[in-house]
């Protein structure tokens, strides 16, 4: 009985999934990523960034030669419909992996937890989305308990503290453009994420490359080891899920 726009609308069920699917990925990712670069000392978040977005573009390049899925092939038209995503794209990697080399992970996802309100302010500015005042105070109280706790923090890492608010400005930037480039009708949600990681690729290997991030990975003396291999690919395919959740 719903008309076709009602009918196409998520419903609580799959907005459920949807958020649960996230936070999983979002768990994972950071327990697999802190293992690599506190537990085996990985000496090269930036190369891990750089691994996550070619695997990306393999797994989006592959499923569209296998009409799996659709986005529209490159025109230069692209790069100004995707401006400035590529740069926040590449911003929230970098820095959320140098923070979690940084933290301890209690304190980085206590600190992770600003991204809320970041997000709420940018969605009311940019998307101009209205939110309950019962919303509003959840998200601030959420706020308050990351402020209770980062104030008990002994071990106190300036650095840390700069990439991780870094990384929430950038992941909250990058979440509301991101739902604001995936018109259907222009690149959809497949097109957003494999011309972002295609556009920021190379300029990531060359800051890895001038910065020494490259030869510090190619030197890492962990190669031979699979459980590192293994732990390095599954951070490559959960940084791709994270993005497509």
């Amino acid at each position: 009985d719903l008309d076709p726009a009602s009918a196409r609308l998520p419903s609580r069920l799959a907005k459920l999934l949807s958020a649960l699917f996230y936070g999983t990925c979002s768990f994972l990712i950071v327990l697999v990523n802190k293992a690599l670069l506190t537990t085996y000392r990985f000496p090269s978040p930036i190369f891990l960034g750089i691994g996550q977005m070619a695997v990306t573009i393999m797994i989006l390049y592959v499923s569209k030669l296998n009409k799996l899925i659709h986005f529209p092939d490159f025109d230069k038209k692209i790069p100004v419909k995707l401006f400035p995503l590529p740069l926040l794209y590449v911003g929230n990697h970098i820095s959320g992996l140098s923070s979690t080399s940084k933290l301890s992970l209690p304190m980085f996802t206590v600190l992770r937890k600003f991204t809320i309100p970041l997000t709420l302010l940018l969605e009311t500015i940019i998307l101009g989305k209205q939110y309950s005042l019962s919303i509003i105070v959840s998200v601030f109280t959420i706020v308050l308990g990351a402020f209770i706790a980062a104030g008990s923090d002994l071990a106190f890492n300036l650095e840390g503290y700069i990439f991780v608010f870094l990384n929430d400005i950038f992941t909250a930037a990058n979440g509301v453009y991101t739902k604001q480039k995936m018109d259907p009708k222009e690149l959809g949600k497949y097109g957003v994420l494999f011309y972002n990681a295609c556009f920021m690729i190379i300029p990531t290997l060359i800051i890895s490359v001038s910065t020494g991030d490259l030869q510090q990975a190619t030197e890492f003396n962990e190669w031979e080891n699979v459980l590192f291999i293994i732990q390095f690919l599954l951070s490559c395919f959960l940084g791709f899920l994270l993005m497509y959740s």
